[in-house]
């Protein structure tokens, strides 16, 4: 039995077997009307902005504990070579930040920071890609819900309205599908791409924390002084 069926029925599996507890979840879908085709749709494009953005930003936040140090050692030595290769080779925000950083070197501290803040406005940014249209999905999959709950209504009323005085409860069934199902579609998908979005959100915050983190560390090694041997 679904999740949706369940809901339909009160939360409570019946002792026998009836015609809702055969429905499959493609029949109550389409007991929903056409307003189902948008939420449907909706639906599995912010599964799919949802699964693409969490391995990009997961990806985002994993760092190598050891980058900064080796970067802190090559521009120490005087090696701005190796530290450049050790940025190219590593595929992370912080390593592209850092990188702009170390291109900059000789220019005023003022100026190097400011381009590294610029490239981990990029970086942010384009973790953030999608985030709007996923918002957008969030907000808008309720209310194509309750448009299907009015027009469910409208159906029911103007049927009952044809029949006169001979009303049947079968007239008034597909609207009421279409009311019901639409509603709890739109409220499910809702709930889901809400918890999704601030998912994606909480994660792209501690990215960051870590580019400011790197920015941070970076402009201390350079304002370090150099040792040198006697």
């Amino acid at each position: 039995m679904t999740f949706l069926q369940i809901i339909l029925q009160g939360g409570a599996v019946p002792a026998q077997q009836t015609t809702v507890a055969k429905l499959t979840l493609l029949d109550l879908a389409l007991k929903g009307g056409w307003v189902m085709i948008p939420i449907v749709i909706l639906a599995f494009v912010a599964t799919y902005i949802f699964i693409e953005r969490f391995y990009v930003i997961r990806k985002a936040t994993k760092e190598d504990q050891n980058f900064m140090n080796r970067i802190k050692d090559y521009i120490h030595e005087g090696r701005i070579e190796a530290a450049m290769a050790l940025c190219k080779a590593t595929d992370t925000p912080s390593a592209r930040m850092v990188e702009k950083g170390i291109s900059r070197l000789g220019r005023p501290l003022q100026d190097i920071s400011t381009a590294i803040e610029n490239v981990g406005k990029l970086e942010i940014s384009k973790l953030e890609k999608g985030f709007p249209t996923l918002a957008t999905i969030t907000g808008a999959e309720p209310m194509l819900g309750f448009l299907g709950t009015v027009i469910g209504m409208v159906q029911s009323f103007y049927r009952m309205e044809q029949a006169g005085n001979n009303i049947d409860v079968s007239m008034m069934s597909g609207g009421i599908y279409t009311a019901l199902i639409t509603t709890v579609a739109g409220l499910i998908v809702g709930i889901l791409g809400y918890f999704a979005y601030n998912t994606l959100v909480v994660r792209t915050e501690k990215v960051v924390f870590n580019l400011e983190a790197t920015l941070t560390e970076f402009m201390d090694i350079l304002n370090e002084p150099v040792k040198t041997g006697k």
